[in-house]
């Protein structure tokens, strides 16, 4: 009884102390921070004569386009309704602006092109189940690409050459080798090939005049598989270079001389792998690497632009990349962002030195209050390294040592993948809980990508138990360290951080508050049984890094890390949401685990959106489901909320199950 009287003691104290630190600040609209930016992915063309960008036509996210020389002169050259444009690239000759989309998320993506001056948009793939993949531009080359479509076998991706003119599509190269990519080089003509291995590794095959060599000529086991890879020829044919990490730990960046084979390390560092690479638009040698180990920082490889980056790092705040570069090397188009401060983009001119303002992502967020980000190293209870995040509510650290006057609630925020990371920058969902009066935390935790092979493979068989831990130590850090009390913490993630968050709330039913699971897998065995057909390159490295479903070991590991088995151990208040047309992580990942749930009055809220896929991509879709999460959460934390109001209205949210345990969800249904 004496704990009882304690712990409700400090609940009473934490969100007392919450409250106090947030009464005078303004709730962020949830719509500020997670409809459309006003802004976004900006791109000069290869000419120099064209700015483009993405910006909302009706609500949607469409491409834009202006003269280089003006770009308060910009039009919008696509018109979708429904899906917003994620992601384009502009024509090699200049002349159209090339995009994929997909249908209600189910990740069939097509090709489009539009021209800069208007005009009909052109499907280029015509064609259903199938998911483009770019294989190569050349900067020489100017009338064509090279596509991978599986079209023919939706395993394996064909290699074709796409005439930007006329739009023909002709075979180049056809998969019946089962490879998982191709490299070409400035000719547009594939030299080499990777293809996976049983083992979970690849083998590199040399390719001359469309057809693969019959021994490999380098080669990888598990353990060097997602850390080695080629990164591209320069234009002459001459240099192949690798971000490498056969006999290291961490991967370096390694050039090859391809006609004696012989090697060089050009960059490495002992805390992280090689991350990006800037090569130069016409030769493309290598200019400079990004090494994020807490944060990213861009290096110089010679001297061809040194001098430009240290210019950049002069004069713009937080971190920086270059997101396009005009071919002959004037102009680029410069993205730069603090965890405080959103996205700025800019134009640089190297020539004259000048650096030109071209818009803020989000202006609405000047002069809201934003939250700073802490880098953090914590120790795992097995001696690894955790590179984590933390984000404090706003008010709360009076003294500005990183640790806030009285301990906050907490959301331990779960990455996806596993295979991906966490990594410093505006994060709107750390904004936006911190808003709410929570301290955000998110860790690397082992099998997170970027920190070695070493800590990758540390992952390899530890779903559900020392990747939990992980998660779990970084928790006892955040109490130990006063940010928070160990009875007032939820976990939240998406993907494989919603199957975190699942198992956090089975396996371990009175370490968390409350949980909130976006796209969880909730049985590893279906989860695996139903991959996209075109993930079959993948197939080995997941057997290899979880457990092969093929054997009685295999299922019977699979079962034990599956939260759907351990359902009736689930104690605390959970949300599900879930789009209905995902590929990776199907809709009956989400409705067993209601459904076992339901079935023995354990309550659960489920909210499903028909026309999403792996994540909500409409914003109307994401803002209803974050209205239902941050009222979910404020009922079991108590932190702020902006009422759900007509969100859910607005959205194609369905709640088939729970909405009574939801506050204020079944009102705002209304008819629905």
């Amino acid at each position: 009884m004496r704990n009882l009287l304690l712990a409700a003691t400090a609940a009473a104290t934490l969100i007392a102390g919450a409250a106090v630190a947030q009464t005078s600040l303004p709730l962020i609209p949830r719509d500020v921070l997670f409809g459309n930016p006003e802004k976004a992915n900006a791109r000069i063309s290869p000419d120099g004569k064209w700015l483009s960008w993405t910006a909302p036509v009706d609500g949607v996210m469409n491409i834009w386009v202006a003269p280089a020389a003006n770009p308060a002169d910009a039009k919008a050259v696509t018109a979708e309704k429904t899906r917003p444009i994620r992601s384009y690239f502009w024509a090699p000759d200049s002349s159209s602006v090339l995009y994929v989309n997909d249908k209600g998320g189910d990740e069939d993506f097509l090709l489009y092109a539009t021209s800069p001056t208007g005009g009909e948009t052109r499907l280029l793939t015509p064609y259903t189940k199938t998911t483009v993949q770019l294989v190569s531009i050349s900067p020489t080359i100017k009338d064509r690409v090279l596509i991978g479509l599986n079209n023919r076998d939706q395993k394996w991706h064909d290699v074709h050459s796409l005439d930007l003119k006329t739009g023909k599509i002709t075979p180049v190269m056809i998969n019946e080798g089962q490879f998982a990519g191709f490299v070409a080089d400035a000719g547009l003509n594939i030299r080499m090939a990777s293809k996976p291995r049983k083992d979970g590794g690849t083998d590199f095959y040399m390719v001359d005049n469309n057809k693969a060599a019959a021994t490999p000529f380098a080669s990888v086991g598990l353990e060097d598989s997602q850390t080695t890879a080629p990164a591209g020829f320069t234009a002459d044919g001459k240099t192949l270079y690798w971000v490498d990490s056969r006999g290291r730990d961490t991967a370096a960046l390694v050039a090859q001389d391809v006609a004696t084979g012989k090697t060089r390390v050009l960059a490495e560092d002992a805390r992280a792998d090689i991350g990006g690479g800037i090569a130069n638009p016409r030769t493309g040698e290598l200019e400079a690497y990004s090494v994020n180990y807490l944060r990213n920082d861009w290096k110089p490889v010679g001297n061809a632009i040194a001098a430009d980056l240290a210019f950049l790092k002069t004069q713009l705040k937080g971190d920086f990349g270059i997101a396009s570069r005009s071919t002959d090397d004037r102009l680029w188009v410069v993205g730069a962002a603090d965890a405080d401060r959103p996205s700025s983009t800019y134009l640089y001119d190297r020539q004259a030195k000048k650096l030109t303002k071209l818009f803020d992502s989000r202006p609405a967020l000047a002069g809201l209050p934003l939250s700073p980000m802490q880098t953090l190293e914590i120790k795992s209870r097995d001696g690894l390294t955790l590179p984590s995040y933390l984000t404090l509510p706003p008010g709360s650290d009076s003294n500005g040592d990183g640790r806030p006057d009285q301990a906050v609630p907490m959301v331990l925020l779960v990455h996806g993948g596993p295979w991906g990371r966490d990594g410093y920058g505006f994060n709107g969902y750390h904004q936006w809980l911190a808003n709410r009066g929570y301290a955000v935390m998110s860790v690397n935790f082992r099998a997170s990508t970027g920190f070695g092979k070493k800590f990758l493979a540390a992952g390899n068989g530890a779903w559900g138990r020392e990747m939990q831990n992980d998660l779990l130590d970084a928790v006892d850090w955040a109490v130990k360290n006063g940010i928070t009390t160990d009875d007032k913490v939820a976990i939240m993630g998406g993907s494989y951080g919603g199957y975190a968050t699942l198992a956090g709330m089975a396996f371990t039913p009175t370490e968390f508050a409350c949980g909130v699971a976006i796209v969880a897998p909730s049985n590893l065995n279906t989860l695996l049984a139903s991959i996209p057909a075109y993930w079959e390159a993948g197939r080995a490295q997941l057997y290899g890094r979880m457990a092969d479903p093929g054997t009685d070991a295999g299922k019977a590991w699979l079962r034990e890390r599956s939260p759907l088995y351990a359902a009736d151990k689930i104690q605390r208040p959970l949300l599900i949401g879930q789009g209905a047309n995902d590929p990776r992580v199907k809709q009956a990942e989400a409705d067993q685990i209601v459904e076992a749930m339901r079935s023995r009055n354990i309550p659960v809220t489920y909210v499903l959106f028909p026309d999403e896929g792996h994540g909500f991509a409409r914003p109307v879709n994401n803002i209803a489901f974050n209205a239902v999460t941050e009222n979910f959460l404020s009922k079991c934390l108590g932190g702020r909320a902006e009422p759900i109001g007509d969100t859910l209205a607005k959205s194609t949210a369905k709640v088939p199950h729970g909405a009574q345990f939801a506050p204020g969800l079944q009102e705002a249904m209304g008819g629905k």
